[in-house]
């Protein structure tokens, strides 16, 4: 489906039209939605001359069909990927081929999490805590062969001593670069994550990693002093004034778009789950510099980020938290984005397939790619999932015509 016009959000149709009271009239005051007789034949309105708030908010849904809604499923990997006790193996990237192998990279540890009760300096406080990035290949996706670390943790003191980890990558221009979350010891809750880049000539590596983090959270909260707590804050600054995390670099209109997950001081709970939004930060060059947009946040909901390029924009997958949670929206410039449709239950941390043509259909890159499971509370392993689109019966848009 090509895209005519950028569509109205529907979450923002929806809380407008509640503010609409009845109207007697075909076009509700207020810039409300056009009641036409093919609308109220399409939604079941029994009255257009007396509109409840859900009937408002269904009249200024955009139309079209079911391209944007899939389901998923997962199934188990074979080969090294497949779960090992004691192992943690989470968070994929996107899948990429290379000389007919498929490639794909991940965080891994070792041993059981212990928390922020125990020692810091020998503990594992959560199973992404003292992880390096390691990669691995496969012939047909199934069948995974781990070839060995890719991003190792930095010496001590640097600003990636104490984890590497959540990967992504993007090729371009014969380079293949590796953006990923970094944290420096010791790891405390107050700890700022940071985001690290290290590049290659070839997937195999060696990769040289970034002296500097590429990109940091805003320096705009206010924490309270003589309290260890996250949560125990004067000022909560910006959406990503603590973290910046699961980073993805995508080659946009010239420049390069870096997506990132936003959390924040003194993160809250409330309509629809964490305080957790994303942004964007913008550089000429995929070394950066990277300059935060002005617009940020980009999302008011999700959680890992999961984006890909359709029709000359680019969409994203939003899951987990958040009002807008488990919606696929699109965007015409990589910033204002609009919900496409919602999707029931969409896989954790998805690698999405960019070895195939995206422009091929708005959800071409989830067809199939990898994901990671909760086995334990300790231990996570990699999965494949995949997506199939259930159709609709019948064609409202040859009433339509």
């Amino acid at each position: 489906m090509k895209l005519k016009k950028v569509i109205t959000p529907l979450l923002a149709t929806a809380c407008s039209s509640v503010l609409f009271t009845g109207c007697g009239t075909q076009t509700c005051p207020d810039n409300g939605p056009e009641v036409t007789d093919a609308k109220i034949y399409r939604y079941g309105i029994t009255n257009k001359d007396s509109l409840s708030a859900a009937s408002k908010r269904a009249l200024a849904w955009p139309e079209y069909g079911n391209e944007w809604f899939i389901h998923f499923e997962e199934q188990e990997l074979k080969g090294d990927l497949a779960y090992e006790e004691g192992v943690v193996r989470r968070d994929p990237s996107a899948v990429i081929q290379h000389n007919g192998k498929y490639y794909v990279w991940y965080s891994k540890s070792i041993g059981p999490t212990d928390g922020f009760d125990a020692d810091i300096e020998t503990a594992k406080v959560f199973p992404w805590d003292r992880c390096d990035i390691w990669y691995a290949t496969s012939e047909d996706g199934w069948t995974w062969k781990e070839e060995g670390p890719a991003v190792l943790r930095g010496e001590p003191g640097s600003y990636d001593d104490r984890s590497v980890f959540t990967v992504e990558i993007m090729e371009w221009d014969s380079m293949y670069y590796l953006c990923y979350q970094t944290v420096k010891s010791p790891y405390v809750e107050r700890v700022k994550n940071q985001v690290g880049l290290a590049w290659s000539n070839s997937p195999d590596g060696p990769w040289t990693k970034s002296e500097e983090p590429i990109l940091s959270p805003s320096n705009d909260g206010e924490w309270i002093e003589g309290k260890v707590s996250r949560f125990a804050v004067k000022n909560k600054g910006s959406f990503d004034s603590h973290k910046v995390h699961d980073p993805c670099i995508i080659p946009f209109k010239g420049k390069f778009y870096l997506y990132y997950k936003g959390e924040r001081m003194g993160e809250e709970m409330y309509f629809g789950g964490r305080e957790i939004r994303h942004g964007v930060a913008i550089a000429d060059n995929p070394k950066g510099p990277y300059i935060k947009s002005p617009f940020n946040p980009i999302s008011n909901s999700g959680h890992e980020v999961c984006i890909w390029k359709y029709n000359g924009g680019i969409a994203s997958l939003i899951t987990t938290d958040g009002p807008e949670k488990n919606t696929i929206q699109w965007s015409p410039d990589g910033i204002n984005f609009e919900i496409m449709s919602y999707i029931p239950t969409p896989p954790h941390a998805i690698g999405v397939n960019r070895t195939v043509d995206s422009e091929k259909d708005p959800t071409e890159v989830l067809r199939w790619g990898l994901t990671h499971e909760y086995v334990t509370s300790d231990y996570q392993c990699i999965r494949r999932f995949s997506s199939w689109r259930k159709e609709r019966h019948g064609n409202f848009a040859d009433f339509a015509k």
